[in-house]
């Protein structure tokens, strides 16, 4: 037995405040909370080292030419030379190391690392990672990470050549694994004009900060574009404090009318701005059947026949019926839209066609983003 239909359980996610139903202390947000500070931000940093200690888990040195090369470069500078030597080990892997410098952070201050293998090793596993330095993209040294690589993964495998992994064996961390040589330079305290940028940038939203900063602290913020509010400090105040007091004042965010689309999982997310035009709405479904039920077919006696298999199919077609159409009035809101489709008994599914024709019509005041 099988069975098509467009009767397909999804998930919809809607819009969680409604029409003057959510209180103002529900719908203000810090500014902290919607904005980004110029210049408070990580900065990426790069290395490139070698993983000692591997059980036979490492490169062949053979097919990474990369790692022997490294490997003969760092045992020349301690004074091992073995440039004419034939080296076949495999306890040795060449690894790039990435870590995330935070804005503040001080000299002697220690970071996470993380491991990634680049050549053909098949686990860092209880590997050491031997000084790396982690550069900027200036080109200059931030960091020295060194440690033992934790990849929290378990591979097993037998004499046949099957195997079994859980988890990445060629990728780890090491906490704490580097430690900070060279500050970031960025100096707040000195400065005397701060950009906020907005996370999700809008007219409205960027003109209700700064009227909220210059109600506490006047000719303090400019709203310069739906991305960018300027702060200046008042006379007399230094900028760390007034970033602090401003960081948690509370302003109402806007946001535009959109609904997003994930066709892929079927969710649907819908603002509480989302309006509509006067519009009717009809919605129906259609599952189609197909019942295979074989019959054998035999032979009269004695007439040399063979016995056969005759395929029988039954096809069924319904259609949902008593489905009404649904007039929408002008100007509808989020809440009317979502209640009306649920009273027709509408699917995610069916809900994504529905909302895609209504944009169509024009009746659909917001943009539809599909993911």
């Amino acid at each position: 037995m099988r069975s098509y239909g467009f009767n397909l359980f999804l998930v919809i996610l809607a819009g969680l405040a409604t029409l003057g139903g959510a209180s103002e202390a529900m719908a203000s947000s810090r500014i902290k909370d919607i904005v980004q500070f110029e210049g408070v931000r990580e900065n990426k940093l790069v290395g490139y080292g070698l993983v000692v200690g591997l059980a036979g888990t490492g490169d062949s040195l053979r097919n990474a030419p990369m790692t022997k090369q490294s490997l003969e470069a760092m045992l020349e500078r301690l004074g091992v030379n073995t440039r004419d030597a034939t080296m076949d080990t495999k306890n040795v892997a060449a690894v790039m190391v990435t870590a995330n410098l935070p804005a503040f952070a001080a000299s002697g201050s220690n970071v996470d690392v993380s491991v990634s293998a680049m050549g053909d090793a098949k686990s860092l596993q209880g590997g050491t990672l031997l000084v790396t330095p982690l550069l900027g993209a200036d080109g200059e040294a931030y960091a020295v990470a060194q440690g033992t690589v934790q990849t929290g993964s378990i591979s097993a495998g037998g004499a046949s050549g099957s195997s079994i992994s859980k988890g990445v064996p060629t990728a780890g961390r090491i906490a704490g694994g580097a430690n900070v040589e060279r500050e970031s330079g960025f100096q707040l305290a000195n400065m005397s004009v701060l950009r906020m940028t907005l996370r999700n940038p809008d007219f409205t939203t960027s003109r209700r900060i700064a009227d909220v900063v210059n109600a506490k602290y006047p000719g303090t913020a400019l709203a310069e574009n739906p991305t960018i509010v300027a702060l200046h400090p008042p006379e007399g105040a230094d900028m760390v404090s007034f970033v602090t007091a401003v960081e948690n004042l509370k302003v109402e965010p806007d946001a535009p009318a959109k609904v997003v689309i994930d066709e892929v999982a079927g969710v649907i997310v819908m603002g509480e701005n989302v309006r509509l035009s006067t519009v009717a709405i009809a919605q129906g479904n259609l599952t189609i059947s197909v019942q295979e039920t074989p019959q054998v077919s035999q032979p009269n006696p004695f007439s040399q026949g063979q016995t056969t298999v005759v395929p029988q199919s039954k096809v069924k077609v319904d259609e949902e019926k008593g489905k009404k159409l649904l007039v929408i009035k002008e100007g509808a809101a989020l809440s009317t839209l979502v209640a009306g489709l649920n009273a027709l008994g509408v699917t995610p599914r069916d809900m994504i066609s529905i909302l895609q024709a209504i944009k169509t019509a024009g009746a659909l005041q917001a943009d539809i983003e599909v993911m």
